[in-house]
């Protein structure tokens, strides 16, 4: 009886410790799964520098299509008003509206409240307004009835020209200087948070895939315009 009991004690000793072994693995096993989507949720994460970078991105194939109207216009050759005039409208909607805005509610303020950077950021916001009246000046113009016109296209392609002329050393002084100084005035949290404030403000105002949206905009206005091909654009030499 007494041998019994004991194979009987040693039994559920042996059957209470596995439980227990498999209920650890069980825990460390859901424990890595979390860390795994937790690793993968961070990939995900779009810093506010690396955001307001791929929106220049956007600006950039913009200036190209400016750049082409620009150089038609010069050469008296035909422009195409309507692909014109929603370029600038994706200007207007989503580089002044909203990248602009961006800078203009969150980043200026921070740099002119460390004291870093004033001249840079004032010289910015100068040429944000600059840049509005010369995006006015476009949708005006970008129209069939001024193309006809010599002294309205002379117009356009003054604004065009100064339009590309101070977007692209002000987007290149942003993303070399601005940009990555942003982390200095700071702190790692702050800069965390505005990665998803900017997130979610692009999709409150053009929804979950606002970014992607306007990609695919301007590559159909490319398209249309035969700028879309990469390869043209290869130096020969």
């Amino acid at each position: 009886m007494a041998d019994h009991f004991l194979k009987r004690r040693e039994w559920l000793w042996t059957m209470g410790a596995a439980s227990a072994g498999a209920l650890l693995a069980g825990c460390r096993r859901a424990g890595r799964e979390e860390d795994e989507e937790s690793d993968e949720e961070k990939a995900e994460e779009i810093s506010p520098a690396e955001d307001l970078m791929r929106e220049h991105g956007v600006l950039n194939r913009i200036l190209l299509i400016y750049e082409d109207a620009w150089r038609k216009l010069g050469a008296k050759k035909d422009v195409n008003p309507d692909a014109l005039g929603h370029a600038a409208g994706i200007i207007r909607k989503f580089v002044e509206d909203y990248h602009e805005k961006l800078e203009e509610d969150h980043l200026f303020p921070r740099f002119e409240k460390a004291g870093k950077l004033t001249d840079l950021v004032g010289t910015l916001r100068a040429q944000h307004l600059a840049g509005r009246r010369l995006t006015e000046q476009v949708v005006g113009l970008a129209k069939l009835p001024a193309l006809k016109n010599a002294s309205d296209r002379q117009k356009l392609q003054d604004a065009l020209a100064a339009f590309v002329r101070m977007y692209r050393p002000h987007e290149a002084r942003e993303d070399t200087v601005l940009f990555p100084a942003l982390r200095t005035v700071v702190s790692a949290h702050e800069y965390g948070a505005l990665g998803e404030q900017f997130e979610d403000t692009e999709h409150n105002l053009f929804g979950e895939d606002g970014f992607e949206k306007y990609v695919d905009e301007v590559a159909g206005l490319e398209k249309q315009l035969g700028l879309y091909d990469l390869a043209q654009f290869t130096s020969p030499a």
